[in-house]
């Protein structure tokens, strides 16, 4: 294709400025052009006029520019929100103001990035000397930042012969992070949002914890927390209650190796564990615990130092919404060295990776015992599903029993590599995409509950 039959195709593909013949122009040359040739068949008139009245025909339709409002007198307004969360619908708002006398038929497109679904093109009419507010709903189905520099336009006057084409430039920068919905959860109802597979997490250690109140006794209270003090004096039974020590240390390390890639369905492994891992941090500074975040790789991507209180959860959010998966193997053992240098404070180690690619980690495992005796660490990971259906399908044949029997296989090799780490101390735990970060959270709860850390 040469550079003048690009710039033409990108004219009628409505990009670039010019003039292209409208729909209804097209329609009446071909009917008069039609006509003009029957009629010269007939008469016998020499050719060279029917093609001198085709020619008139279109300088005269050339007359329809002169209704056209100017693009200097259409002025654009553009209203996006800024920071929009992934998989979420949003509005947007294009204001045209027509300062011309003349009445505008007009079709919009936003420059949209490739993975934001929009419902373009937008099409109306605006009166002369008027305003009219376009709207649009977008989605964006991918984290990171983006740039929305053109809006395309095509334009045309009330007889719709020729129509312009021109773009303007309205930048603005939009960030698409994570899906906050699993946080706010969370924070809305706590309780709620643990309970898991219908079991209720306990609430505390028995005997454990900081005193928090004394309250009426219920059933199912523990007897032996019953003051007896206040018990006499109230002549009401009443008794301690408790929860967790606040004021530990969390770091949440976040896996962006090849293997967090791996297509789900919804998003990829990485996608799922930004999320969990939001939501988990959120949980913590909520119950008043410092949390760091570390996302590694091949090298250390982020890493955002211990703090309190909620407007942390902000830090964290704005470092690592645009986390994207690298190609290549994850480096356990450069980010374990790099861990004990930056957190001298125990702390629990949440490690969100893949499993199956962890417990292959041989050389990773020494790190790991010694980063064992000052922290406590857990891992969680992402079901594989593929590998489970497969292990759970009939054997119909002998393709899908040979298939079924390796996938049991593969299962099994990893049910006794996790033996082996767990031994040394080391929890490891897996959770389908959907409950990813309830898992997370409720398995934080339950240690800091118990005191274990």
């Amino acid at each position: 294709m040469t550079k003048l039959s690009k710039k033409l195709w990108e004219r009628l593909l409505f990009r670039d400025r010019g003039i292209v013949p409208g729909a209804r122009l097209l329609i009446l040359f071909v009917i008069f052009s039609v006509g003009v040739t029957l009629f010269f068949s007939i008469s016998g008139i020499a050719w060279r006029w029917a093609f001198i009245i085709n020619g008139l025909f279109l300088v005269v339709s050339l007359l329809d520019l002169l209704f056209i409002p100017k693009k200097d007198k259409m002025i654009f307004q553009r209203v996006i929100r800024h920071e929009m969360e992934r998989g979420i619908t949003y509005t947007g708002k294009i204001t045209l103001q027509n300062a011309s006398s003349y009445t505008v038929n007009i079709s919009l497109k936003e420059a949209v990035p490739p993975s934001f679904q929009a419902t373009f093109p937008l099409q109306g009419s605006v009166e002369g000397e008027s305003a009219t507010t376009f709207t649009y709903h977008v989605s964006p189905s991918v984290r990171g930042k983006y740039c929305m520099d053109k809006l395309y336009v095509r334009y045309w006057s009330v007889l719709g012969l020729w129509e312009k084409q021109t773009a303007k430039y309205i930048e603005v920068m939009v960030k698409v992070i994570l899906d906050l919905t699993e946080t706010t959860r969370y924070l809305e109802n706590a309780q709620r949002f643990l309970l898991y597979e219908g079991e209720k997490i306990r609430k505390y250690r028995e005997g454990s914890g900081e005193f928090t109140r004394v309250r009426k006794y219920v059933v199912g209270d523990d007897p032996r927390k019953i003051n007896w003090r206040q018990t006499a004096k109230l002549q009401e039974v009443m008794t301690n209650e408790y929860e967790p020590e606040h004021g530990k240390y969390i770091t949440i390390l976040i896996d962006c190796g090849r293997m967090m890639g791996a297509a789900l369905q919804n998003g990829n492994r990485l996608d799922k564990t930004v999320d969990a891992a939001i939501a988990t941090a959120a949980a913590a500074l909520k119950n008043g615990d410092s949390v760091a975040v570390l996302a590694f790789a091949k090298d250390i991507k982020v890493y955002i130092p211990p703090a309190k209180g909620m407007d942390h959860l902000q830090k964290i959010l704005q470092s690592i919404y645009a986390l994207e998966v690298d190609p290549y193997e994850s480096n356990y053992a450069e980010v374990l060295n790099y861990l004990q240098t930056v957190q001298k404070k125990r702390s629990l180690i949440l490690l969100f990776s893949d499993i199956y690619t962890f417990l292959h980690e041989e050389s990773a495992l020494v790190s790991f015992k010694r980063l064992r005796r000052r922290h406590l660490f857990l891992m969680v990971g992402i079901e594989d599903k593929s590998l489970l259906l497969r292990a759970e399908q009939g054997p119909a044949d002998v393709q899908k029993a040979l298939i079924k029997s390796v996938a049991q296989e593969q299962i099994n090799i990893k049910k006794r590599e996790k033996v082996k780490w767990e031994a040394q101390g080391l929890l490891l735990v897996e959770a389908n995409e959907e409950h990813l970060a309830t898992t997370a959270v409720s398995h934080y709860v339950r240690i800091m509950n118990q005191g274990l850390l």
